[in-house]
């Protein structure tokens, strides 16, 4: 080829021209512009005679066939050849109807497990499982993040490090619920469940704040611990019960949904579903449990402490006065 003058690059160029075809030519009509694909004419490629007699231009000016320098032969292969880090690959596509990506990719990774593949043979996912693979972390980190948050707001409103923490155990009994109806409504694990499942750290915390709040009402009026919680499930079951219900009636056309994309939210409205039960009737008996069990800790750690005398405790006031400070000299210890 060199010795005729030619190049790699003249012979590709034209080869694709020839065969593919050159679209760099443009139609306008009107606001309408068309591609103009410049190439062979059907009958000068239908043969491997026709590709042999393909003729290139060297830089003498000359025409030179293909056939010159070149040995063609028929056979099969690749339209495209395709590398992956700087491997050879083949890429198989397939779109899912009817039911979501993760479950029929979890079928066919049963399936590629049982296989023994050749030496130097590697398979991955891509598309969708890949975009969700990549989203798991994100989301995975804002789950986290969300709890976080919502701890530190019952902290704030609490004044208490303890009862918030008897707030959260709320969500894991909310989980519980929510990967069983995904089991139930053969549904995978996505992004827009794990979207479902931060929904539901709002949604399931507000039942236990209820209670606790009520709880903590019924104590400085007084009440044991017992008798506050026992007051608490009986006073707030109703609105717990409206506000649920409301919930799980409002998330059913979502749930059984049909059509383009219902799949996706299917799975995110079950999730909800599924944690808004289970919580309903777990978050009314762990939740007064751990709170009680809460309260005798905090109760046995301030138990060793020694109480300050009264005589202390009402003239500690006014010692930090200087007598300059109050405007006279009045001894508060004569109390």
């Amino acid at each position: 080829m060199v010795a005729l003058g030619l190049n790699l690059a003249t012979v590709g160029s034209t080869m694709q021209t020839a065969f593919s075809g050159n679209t760099k030519g443009k139609f306008r009509q009107g606001q309408n512009e068309y591609d103009i694909n410049i190439r062979y004419g059907s009958f000068n490629r239908q043969s491997v005679e026709d590709v042999g007699n393909l003729q290139f231009i060297n830089n003498q000016g000359q025409a030179i066939r293909l056939a010159q320098f070149a040995t063609i032969s028929e056979g099969s292969g690749p339209s495209q050849l395709e590398r992956r880090d700087k491997s050879a690959s083949v890429t198989v596509q397939a779109q899912s109807v009817g039911r979501p990506t993760g479950s029929i990719a979890a079928d066919w990774q049963k399936k590629f497990e049982g296989l023994k593949a050749p030496t130097g043979v590697t398979w991955l996912w891509g598309g969708d499982m890949e975009n969700q693979a990549e989203g798991f972390g994100s989301m995975g980190i804002a789950l986290l993040a969300a709890i976080v948050l919502v701890y530190l707001i019952l902290v704030a409103l609490y004044n208490s490090f303890i009862q918030p923490l008897v707030v959260l155990f709320s969500i894991p009994l909310a989980i519980i619920g929510a990967f069983l109806a995904l089991a139930l409504s053969n549904n995978s694990l996505n992004i827009f469940t794990i979207l479902g499942l931060i929904m539901l750290i709002g949604l399931v915390a507000k039942n236990a704040i209820i209670l606790v709040d009520f709880t903590n009402q019924r104590k400085a009026e007084g009440a044991s611990t017992y008798d506050a919680l026992i007051d608490a499930n009986h006073a707030r079951l109703r609105p717990i019960l409206m506000t649920t219900i409301a919930m799980v009636i409002g998330m059913l056309p979502i749930a059984l949904a049909s059509g383009a994309g219902a799949e996706w939210k299917n799975g995110l409205a079950w999730v909800i579903i599924g944690g808004l039960v289970s919580s309903l009737f777990l978050t009314l008996v762990v939740v007064p449990v751990m709170y009680a069990v809460f309260d005798k800790l905090v109760l046995k750690a301030t138990r060793g402490r020694k109480p300050q005398p009264i005589e202390q405790l009402m003239t500690a006031e006014y010692e930090e006065l200087t007598p300059e400070a109050a405007g006279h000299n009045f001894d508060p210890s004569h109390i």
